[in-house]
């Protein structure tokens, strides 16, 4: 053989045809049929039991060389996005991906809340990537992160999650990691979404916790909230967890941001388990919101979903516990169908201008089919209650779905756009597998609540005289 063609010979390799050692991905968007939106977390699976995720953008590269050019069925399952069933009851399509063709595949949206996409972790964009699109998109360090708090202080938004997963070891940040936001974090209100968040680093630029207390085991920090002293001076507080294996609970207490350090600091020690004592007190934890009473007093009341403790709201009466007054919750919402009561897990409330109500979202505890990932809305007068009707507005079929934070500040005042997130997570649930890249990670949600009151409540009733209404801004 003539040497010169030996340096050809890569290249001949890669163009001959029928060769499968390589070749472009076939791009597979999956969209809404209704309104054309891209549908992030809807998992694709074929015969032999090769699974592809969409990214924030809708996508998929699908890349299995052995199913280039030939006919391929593809379950679809899409956690609220669904395809119709066949003739046996198998929901999927049947496509012939190509070495750089384009696919779509539309699904039909189950629930009110529309999924806008993930918010955390790695990947988001990846299989977008791997197409040549996004490519700009750059990561920020981590995998994963569970349940968000999140408070307005100083002009910026100051968020925290809990443990955390790393690249580089099974076992990552357990001290809370801590990031901040403009108010308004979010350009679009539509898919996909790309929150990008000023993560507190160290000195490598790696993200580093923000709230490790004294003690052994993981902290959990909650009751995220920016409260003045008698001064006017802002202070950004919250109540801590020492935990240990498996998740035992032994010392609570109160903590305070340094501003200096970037980082909580203890305040003050509340509980620490003994035989006397084997359970925590009312402590404020949960999810904060502000709210005046009918008289004009200002109070700051905890809850997670309803509000459990109050107190006036300044910085001195956060470190008295002299001054918190308990509430009582009310245990059950009953259902907009009237044959139902739903027991609220975890979730949080807000006041909404739309509705001129208080709003809330909550997991159901025990639901169906998923018994930590039911999701539903209720409204209130009054953010103590009473709470109801409510209505499913998101489901899993088996996966979780827990505490889910509203984010009312969001979208525009008056807007009928309702923003929460929550933590989607294979745990608590009986699913074989974790789904990747989005397991242990936050996923955004869009409810429009004038189509809610379209399909199941009358129209926007005017303020109460007299009602009390609530801060609308901490």
């Amino acid at each position: 053989m003539n040497p010169s063609w030996l340096c050809l010979f890569p290249v001949l390799i890669l163009v001959l045809p029928g060769n499968l050692m390589a070749f472009e991905p076939c791009r597979i968007d999956i969209i809404e049929e209704e309104s054309g939106w891209p549908v992030p977390l809807v998992e694709l699976r074929t015969v032999h039991h090769l699974t592809f995720v969409s990214d924030n953008r809708g996508v998929i590269a699908f890349d299995a060389p052995e199913l280039m050019g030939v006919e391929t069925w593809f379950f679809v399952e899409g956690n609220g996005y669904e395809v119709p069933k066949d003739g046996f009851g198998y929901r999927g399509v049947r496509l012939t991906p190509q070495p750089g063709g384009h696919l779509t595949i539309k699904v039909q949206r189950k629930f009110p809340a529309k999924r806008l996409g993930r918010i955390t972790g790695a990947g988001l964009f990846a299989e977008s990537q791997k197409l040549d699109l996004e490519s700009d998109w750059q990561e920020q360090g981590i995998l994963g992160c569970d349940s968000v708090q999140i408070a307005v202080h100083r002009g910026q938004l100051y968020w925290a999650w809990g443990d955390t997963s790393l690249a580089d070891y099974p076992l990552g940040l357990f001290h809370m990691l801590g990031a901040t936001t403009d108010l308004q974090p979010l350009s679009s209100f539509e898919p996909p979404v790309r929150l990008r968040y000023r993560y507190f680093t160290n000195e490598s630029g790696k993200p580093r916790v923000v709230g490790e207390m004294p003690g052994v085991g993981p902290t959990w920090i909650s009751g995220f909230v920016s409260l003045p002293d008698k001064a006017g001076v802002q202070h950004l507080v919250g109540c801590y967890i020492k935990v240990k294996p498996p998740m035992t609970a032994y010392e609570g207490g109160l903590c305070v941001w340094d501003e200096a350090q970037n980082k909580f600091i203890h305040e003050r020690t509340l509980w620490t388990k003994s035989d006397h004592e084997p359970e925590p007190p009312l402590m404020p934890d949960g999810h904060p919101i502000f709210w005046t009473n009918a008289k004009g007093k200002k109070w700051i009341l905890y809850g997670d979903p309803f509000p459990r403790l109050k107190f006036p709201a300044t910085f001195e009466a956060w470190q008295n516990p002299k001054a918190w007054e308990p509430l009582t919750p009310q245990p059950k919402v009953p259902t907009i169908s009237g044959d139902e009561e739903i027991s609220p897990h975890r979730g949080s409330i807000a006041w909404n201008e739309y509705r001129q109500k208080w709003v809330c979202i909550f997991t159901q505890l025990y639901g169906k089919p998923s018994p930590l990932g039911e999701v539903w809305y209720a409204e209130a007068e009054e953010p103590t209650g009473p709470w109801g009707p409510t209505i499913k507005v998101l489901s899993h079929a088996n996966y979780t779905f827990y505490n889910p934070r509203l984010h009312q500040d969001f979208s525009p005042s008056n807007s009928p756009i309702l923003l929460f997130e929550g933590t989607y997570s294979k745990m608590f649930s009986n699913a074989p597998t974790a789904t990747p890249r989005y397991d242990y990670n936050q996923v955004l949600y869009r409810l429009d609540l004038d189509e809610l009151v379209e399909q199941f409540w009358s129209e926007r009733r005017p303020v109460n005289v007299g009602r009390s209404r609530p801060d609308t801004r901490e």
